[in-house]
């Protein structure tokens, strides 16, 4: 699958847990991030093109509330190439508050790193 970001990616390097907005359960952690969508590390796989009503747990450091929500859709669902107890999901965002989504691009600035040049791997795959 060609990948079809417009956006440049970052690793996620601080963890942060994606619960569902109903039910309060987990859903997984970021691992990577963008400002169309991100990548959730799991412990299941996710269906793809399934909608999600996430609540993300805020640090004061991001904004002065503790959580917000949005949703987003999931476009792709693979097995981590390293712990094949993980799976990788690409969420593209698709509806997000417009004050969240100035609290989500500062949270890519502060926890995001730029992606480390080299060969194509699954985690350049799919798009958001």
């Amino acid at each position: 699958m060609d990948d079809k970001r417009v956006e440049k990616r970052k690793d996620f390097s601080y963890y942060m847990q994606l619960t569902d907005a109903a039910t309060r359960t987990l859903v997984g952690h970021l691992a990577d991030i963008s400002t169309g969508g991100f990548k959730l590390d799991s412990d299941a796989p996710i269906p793809t093109e399934k909608e999600y009503r996430f609540h993300l747990a805020l640090t004061p450091d991001v904004a002065s509330k503790p959580f917000m929500i949005f949703r987003a859709q999931s476009k792709w669902c693979q097995a981590d190439p390293i712990d094949p107890f993980v799976y990788n999901t690409g969420f593209h965002l698709i509806e997000m508050h417009p004050e969240d989504r100035e609290i989500f691009n500062r949270v890519l600035e502060l926890y995001g790193t730029k992606k480390r040049k080299g060969g194509t791997t699954p985690l350049n795959r799919g798009h958001w």
